[in-house]
């Protein structure tokens, strides 16, 4: 559906909306753009959309299909700009992304949004209070858009870390148990699911950095996307590093898992070997032999229980010292 249709004319938001058959015609004025904002459209609104600004039918498809890598795509005098939103929910420690792609020519800006967490409601409002950075045109309102989703990652990034610092502490704790395991597994999940969001959004982003819009001749823009790439490449190496330390981290968990099994089974082995000492006796004096000289002397009963004591003892000492008990 179209969520808002507005023309704009030298820096200044014509008053009111207007209909989509009469926007590319309004555009064409000098000094003005039209920007027309659709959420989750059918593909019966979106044929209306490629016949009134003449976009081309493979971007119009990947538009449809909401399912497209980051990326930028040149089709002669328009861009097509394809961007991953994210939002971080720290109570299901879950990375919920959306996806914005963008339509940008020399008189139209057409936004396409997939998913709940990305409305640009608010980077509108922001541009339309900005009068010089809309004299601009397209580009400005493409650098808007990229700068607010860019601007978005940084609570996840927050979000992961803050996660990631916990399950840190309850590894190298006292508290760490199975639950952990499957803990780093579900972050390094969505760790990995946000790299794919952010990781490939860095190529495309040092290409408006390097060339800027097609058609477009504001080479000053340029240092504004530069500054976007800056932080886009900072991000994705905050989550790299954040993936890379929950892998060393689920290593660890192992490792220590593995040393608490040899443990246990030192533990076992020992008491089993302590325990073998009266058992052999027991098993020795249930055979019910007539002729041992020790069940004629008085002091045979205590003796051998002082001996499987001493034995016990001598067994429980050494193993003590080992560190297996």
């Amino acid at each position: 559906m179209i969520v808002e249709c507005a023309v704009y004319e030298d820096g200044v938001r014509r008053a009111g909306e207007i209909p989509l058959e009469r926007a590319c015609e309004a555009s064409q004025q000098d000094g003005a753009f039209v920007w027309v904002g659709l959420f989750e459209p059918t593909p019966e609104e979106f044929e209306a959309m490629r016949r009134e600004f003449a976009l081309h039918p493979l971007a119009v498809e990947d538009a449809l299909g909401a399912h497209e890598r980051p990326k930028v795509e040149r089709y002669d005098d328009m861009t097509f700009v394809v961007l991953k939103t994210a939002s971080y929910v720290d109570a299901t420690e879950e990375v919920r992304f959306g996806q914005v792609m963008v339509f940008v020519g020399e008189s139209f800006v057409i936004t396409v949004r997939h998913g709940e967490n990305n409305d640009l409601r608010e980077v509108r409002r922001r541009v339309e209070a900005d009068p010089e950075t809309l004299r601009r045109g397209t580009t400005a309102a493409l650098h808007a858009i990229l700068d607010s989703v860019v601007d978005a990652y940084e609570p996840v990034v927050a979000g992961l870390q803050n996660d990631v610092d916990e399950v840190e502490q309850q590894l190298f704790g006292d508290g760490a148990g199975g639950q952990v395991t499957l803990r780093i597994y579900k972050l390094g999940r969505q760790v990995l699911g946000f790299s794919r969001a952010v990781g490939p959004l860095v190529a495309p982003v040092e290409q408006l950095a390097r060339a800027g819009l097609a058609g477009s001749g504001d080479d000053e823009m340029r240092s504004y996307f530069r500054d976007v790439y800056d932080h886009v490449v900072r991000i994705n190496q905050h989550v790299e590093s954040q993936h890379e330390l929950l892998a060393n981290m689920l290593q660890a968990n192992l490792t220590q898992v593995s040393v608490r099994q040899n443990e246990d089974m030192r533990k076992i082995s020992a008491w089993v070997a302590i325990l073998a000492v009266p058992t052999m006796i027991a098993g020795i004096y249930g055979m019910n032999f007539e002729h041992m000289p020790e069940l004629k002397w008085e002091l045979g009963y205590p003796a051998v229980l002082t001996v499987i004591v001493v034995a016990c003892s001598f067994l429980y000492v050494r193993f003590k010292r080992a560190g297996w008990l």
